[in-house]
């Protein structure tokens, strides 16, 4: 019997059924780069980037391996978990900013080859927000009984747009997939509540000028790099720690908890000075805070969703704990979510 935390849902007029994450899954690619070669790319040090960031190494995809291959096996696992068959998905959902291509969507992609067809599909995209906005979007069709099963992807391919000469970015960003099944379960409350937020007024502190309606592809803008991402370190990094923990802190008090009640926080794995910065501005212990940034750098998207898939394999949560998901990304965007597991 899982106990009873407020469900701000419940105090709908609209009461619909509770969403539960049934199986997750995740992927990364084969191929390993260290600090140390980077060092031999750019003007950097292991010691340089491990102080300023917490990373180690990071994944990095195949010439021939595309986000929607990553989504695909991240898929696949999850699927396995739940114990899901293609037929069985009704909406397939892909939070990306490195799409395949711009159309169609990487999510009709994954439906071709999971064999997936008779799910809608549908690509969102909310930078590193994006994982939690696609869940929330996806629990609303399962609480409001339009679907039986949907399957959430957050998935990237960041190497395929960074600029391998700037050391201030290069050295953050990494590949990979997670993937998360949703589905009413019985005498569980599942998702308890979702934060989310955005301010465009500071979309340019990251962002990727080229390549869209405003700056499409020309010889000139490809010479001048506009295709690759970009990022003020600093003003990014105040705005996620605020943003973070307001986010976090909100979702808590829907539900009427303190972080004590918390078994395990995931926040979006970017950068360790923010990770450490809301971790103690939310009072989490050690033993709360999952991290696995040292091995995958940021994949944006798919961050939370490999480390929520990592945290569940490692045995941090088990049936009734409550996990909170923290993230933050460009837009700006950001968000957090209580689930009960």
């Amino acid at each position: 019997m899982s106990v009873q935390f407020k469900n701000p849902r419940a105090q709908n007029n609209f009461q619909g059924r509770s969403c539960s994450i049934t199986g997750v899954g995740s992927y990364v690619p084969e191929k390993i780069l260290t600090n140390a070669d980077l060092e031999k790319m750019v003007e950097t040090s292991d010691e340089w980037i491990t102080s300023r960031t917490g990373i180690k190494e990071r994944r990095i995809a195949a010439a021939d391996e595309f986000t929607s291959d990553l989504a695909t096996k991240a898929a696949e696992r999850a699927m396995k978990m739940a114990g899901v068959t293609a037929e069985q998905i009704d909406l397939i959902i892909v939070a990306t900013l490195t799409p395949d291509m711009p159309f169609p969507s990487t999510a009709c992609l994954v439906q071709r080859k999971i064999g997936a067809l008779r799910a809608a599909a549908f690509d969102m995209e909310a930078a590193c927000s994006g994982f939690i906005y696609a869940l929330e979007i996806g629990q609303q069709f399962i609480m409001s009984r339009a679907y039986e099963t949907v399957l959430v992807i957050g998935a990237e391919k960041l190497s395929s747009i960074v600029n391998w000469k700037d050391r201030n970015t290069c050295v953050l960003f990494g590949d990979g997939a997670g993937a998360a099944i949703l589905q009413h379960r019985e005498n569980s409350q599942g998702f308890l509540t979702s934060v989310m937020g955005a301010d465009g007024n500071k979309a340019e502190l990251l962002s990727q000028p080229g390549g869209g309606s405003a700056c499409p592809a020309t010889p000139e803008s490809v010479a001048k790099g506009l295709h690759y991402l970009r990022m003020d370190g600093k003003e990014t990094f105040k705005s996620a720690v605020n943003a973070m923990v307001s986010a976090a802190t909100e979702a808590m008090r829907r539900c009427e908890i303190d972080i004590t009640k918390i078994k395990c926080v995931i926040p979006h794995q970017a950068n360790e000075r923010i990770i450490n910065a809301v971790g103690e501005r939310l009072g989490t212990t050690p033993e709360q805070l999952f991290v696995n940034l040292h091995k995958y750098g940021n994949t944006s998207a798919a961050s939370v969703a490999i480390a929520l898939d990592e945290a569940v394999a490692a045995g941090k949560v088990s049936r009734g704990d409550l996990i909170l998901l923290v993230v933050f990304g460009a837009g700006l965007t950001w968000g957090a979510a209580v689930i009960e597991w």
